[in-house]
């Protein structure tokens, strides 16, 4: 069993506002989640190539190469593949396997002793295929509350980035500008590449040289607060850099543990007053829930439920059109 982690390595979290822990468990422990991944990507690959839209399949490159080789023949296909498994507001492809590692023991018992709470709160993921020389693979500077409602700026909520491929420089690792997450939300702007939301380097808290190389292990994680500036850089290797990234908090951080639409209608539209009671979430439009509660364990989520809830908030269609309102980047010449 991997040990928890030391009051030294907690310390250093909120202090610099990341830590990287290069074995939290067993690199094969993502093993069946990569199976599970490639699976779909073989389903969407044969469905495309049934309806003539793909001429092969490149299931024989594996896991970690068969996505740019179908990007390549057809950058359509490559596209939709990669909003399938992406989806919107915490949709796309889901399994008993990612659920396993929400939900895994050894994450659970960082994520409990980083924000000091045994009632731990989850919210959907974000499947992250790094593709070589993948132009929207770059993400620009930005905080994850930058997505989040203004209302939890102020509490802690962790992103845990799991590689399912050793993550280096090479491949397009995160960079990581410690120590300047104790201060406000910085100005964000939308209209970042690929739509990312994006600081700019002048409203930056530090000289973004000064950012450290997030490279991680297969089987490590890196965790980060919600206000920690980071980016991620471009994958420059041969292999797709798989990761994803999973959110956590505590479950007094305001949440909609519990909460889900009365009814929904035809369009998938929830109805009105779902949305004045959910609004106090951290990011309204998709469902929190309980993973890990000593003092309420009937309330922790099974395979089952989280599976429900995944299907009716993905549709649901939201009455607004952004959690926060940022200026949008001023184009060259304007």
């Amino acid at each position: 069993m991997t040990p928890p982690l030391t009051p030294q390595q907690v310390r250093f979290f909120h202090e610099e506002g990341y830590l990287i822990v290069p074995d939290v468990f067993p690199a094969s422990d993502l093993e069946p989640v990569r199976q599970s991944l490639h699976g779909e990507i073989n389903r969407l690959a044969r469905q495309l190539e049934t309806e003539g839209r793909l001429r092969a399949r490149h299931e024989e490159l594996g896991f970690d190469r068969q996505l740019s080789a179908i990007f390549r023949e057809s950058k359509e296909c490559g596209d939709a593949i990669i909003r399938s498994l992406i989806g919107e507001r915490g949709g796309g492809f889901y399994s008993r396997e990612i659920f396993d590692l929400i939900v895994h023991p050894a994450l659970l018992r960082a994520i409990a002793a980083l924000v000091g709470s045994e009632e731990v709160v989850a919210s959907p993921y974000r499947i992250r295929p790094k593709l070589p020389k993948f132009g929207r693979g770059v993400v620009p500077w930005h905080q994850d509350s930058g997505y989040l409602a203004g209302l939890c700026d102020q509490h802690l909520i962790i992103t845990c980035w799991v590689p399912f491929v050793d993550a280096t420089a090479d491949n397009g690792c995160m960079e990581i500008l410690p120590r300047t997450h104790r201060g406000p939300v910085f100005q964000h702007h939308a209209g970042g590449n690929a739509d990312f939301l994006v600081i700019r380097d002048q409203d930056l808290p530090d000289d973004p040289r000064k950012a450290i190389t997030a490279a991680c292990p297969s089987g490590g994680a890196v965790f980060m607060t919600n206000r920690t500036p980071h980016c991620s850089t471009p994958n420059l290797s041969d292999h797709i850099r798989w990761s994803v990234d999973l959110r956590y908090k505590a479950a007094d951080v305001p949440n909609n543990v519990g909460l889900e639409p009365a009814s929904l209608d035809a369009e998938g539209n929830a109805d009105a007053k779902f949305y004045e009671d959910v609004n106090v979430a951290c990011y309204p439009p998709e469902a929190d829930f309980l993973v890990h509660s000593a003092a309420n364990p009937g309330r922790v989520i099974d395979y089952r439920e989280y599976s429900r809830l995944r299907d009716v908030f993905a549709r649901t269609r939201p009455s607004f059109a952004e959690v926060r309102a940022w200026p949008t980047l001023a184009k060259a010449g304007e």
